[in-house]
C-alpha cells in the first residue's frame, strides 16, 4: 500500500479477527476481554489506536457502560469471554459501517519515490525552497527545514512531528551541523538525508493518520427513516417552509440543502457531487408517475425523497472535508 493513499475503514477489515483467548489457566475478567478485543481490532485496522468515541459507541451497542467497574472486574468463563469479545468486535465493525473512518498509512513509500528520481527530488526541493523564501532573498535559515516538512505534509508521506517522535530526533541531528544560512543547493543537500532517514524510520514503524474526512453513505438517513417520531418531526420542520408560490418538491429541496447535515446528508455549499445527487433524485421524482397520495401527501413525499437519497448514497457515498 502506498502511503498518503486514502484507506476507508468500514468494518470489513474486522471480519477475520482472531478471537482466540489466552491459555485456559488465565483468569478472564470483563475488562481483560475488552482490552484484548481492542488490541485485536487495532491490529486488524493497521495498528490504529481506536478512538474513544468509537469504543464507547460500540460498548453501548452491547449494553455495556465504559466506566462500569463491576462489569470490568467480573470474572468470565471461556464461553462468556468468547461471546463478549465477538459481540464487541462486531459492534465496532457495525459502528464503522455506519460511520467509516478514513486513514492514510505512512510507510515511507512516497518519500522513497521522490528520492529515487533525481528530477522529481530536484523539483520538490526547488518548490519547497521557493515557497519558504517568502522575502525572495535566495537564502533560508536552517531552522525552516522543519517548516519544509510541515509543508510537504501527510499527502506527500510526511507525518506531523507530534505523531512521529523519531522525526524530531532526525531533524535535531541534522540541524546541529553545517551553515546556518542555506542557499537552494545547500537546502536540497540538507533535505535529502533527512527524507532518507525518515523513509527508513517509517518503513520500520508505519504511522496511521486519521484524515479529517467524513463519508456520508446514507446510514444516518436510514436510521431517521426507521424512527417514525423523528421522521414526523423532520416533516413538520420542512412543512413550515411551505409557501403558495413554491411547489412541495422545491420546498423540500431548499430545506435539505440548508439543513441536510443534521439529517445525515453531506453539506451542499460548494460541493458539486451533492448538487449532482439532488439533481438526480429530484429529476427521478419528476419522472416517477407513482407520486405520493393520501391524507399525508407532503409527509409521504418527504419520506420518498429521503429514501431515494439514502439509496443513492449507499451505492455512491460522498466524501467531504470536515474542516471546511
Amino acid at each position: 500500500m502506498s502511503d498518503g493513499a486514502l484507506t476507508v475503514l468500514d468494518g470489513s477489515h474486522l471480519r477475520a479477527v482472531d478471537l482466540s483467548l489466552p491459555d485456559s489457566d488465565v483468569t478472564l475478567t470483563g475488562g481483560h476481554v475488552l482490552d484484548l478485543a481492542d488490541s485485536k481490532a487495532s491490529s486488524s485496522l493497521f495498528g490504529l489506536s481506536l478512538p474513544e468515541g468509537l469504543k464507547s459507541s460500540a460498548l453501548k451497542r452491547i449494553n455495556v457502560q465504559a466506566d462500569d467497574d463491576v462489569f470490568r472486574q467480573a470474572e468470565l468463563d471461556r464461553h462468556q469471554a468468547l461471546k463478549l469479545a465477538g459481540d464487541y468486535i462486531a459492534a465496532i465493525a457495525n459502528e464503522l459501517k455506519d460511520d467509516p473512518i478514513v486513514i492514510s498509512i505512512l510507510d515511507g513509500n512516497t518519500i522513497r519515490l521522490f528520492l529515487e528520481d533525481e528530477d522529481d527530488f530536484a523539483m520538490l526541493a526547488e518548490n519547497l525552497f521557493t515557497d519558504l523564501d517568502t522575502e525572495d532573498v535566495g537564502k533560508l535559515n536552517k531552522s525552516v527545514i522543519r517548516g519544509a516538512l510541515v509543508h510537504m505534509g501527510v499527502e506527500m508521506g510526511v507525518p506531523p512531528v507530534s505523531e512521529f517522535p523519531p522525526l524530531s530526533d532526525i531533524l535535531t541531528k541534522h540541524e546541529a551541523y553545517g551553515e546556518e544560512e542555506l542557499g537552494q543547493a545547500q537546502f536540497a543537500a540538507l533535505l535529502q538525508p533527512i527524507l532518507q532517514e525518515l523513509a527508513e524510520a517509517l518503513a520500520k514503524k508505519n504511522v496511521v493518520f486519521i484524515q479529517n474526512i467524513k463519508i456520508v453513505n446514507g446510514s444516518k438517513l436510514r436510521k431517521l427513516l426507521a424512527d417514525e417520531k423523528q421522521l414526523r418531526d423532520v416533516v413538520e420542520k420542512i412543512s413550515q417552509g411551505k409557501k403558495d408560490d413554491l411547489g412541495s418538491a422545491e420546498v423540500i429541496r431548499t430545506y435539505l440543502e440548508k439543513n441536510g447535515l443534521e439529517l445525515g446528508l453531506p453539506p451542499s455549499k460548494g460541493n458539486e457531487p451533492v448538487a449532482i445527487l439532488y439533481d438526480l433524485v429530484f429529476a427521478e421524482l419528476e419522472e416517477d408517475k407513482s407520486a405520493p397520495t393520501g391524507e399525508d401527501k407532503f409527509g409521504n413525499l418527504v419520506k420518498k425523497i429521503l429514501e431515494k437519497l439514502a439509496e443513492q448514497l449507499e451505492g455512491n457515498p460522498i466524501f467531504h472535508d470536515t474542516e471546511q
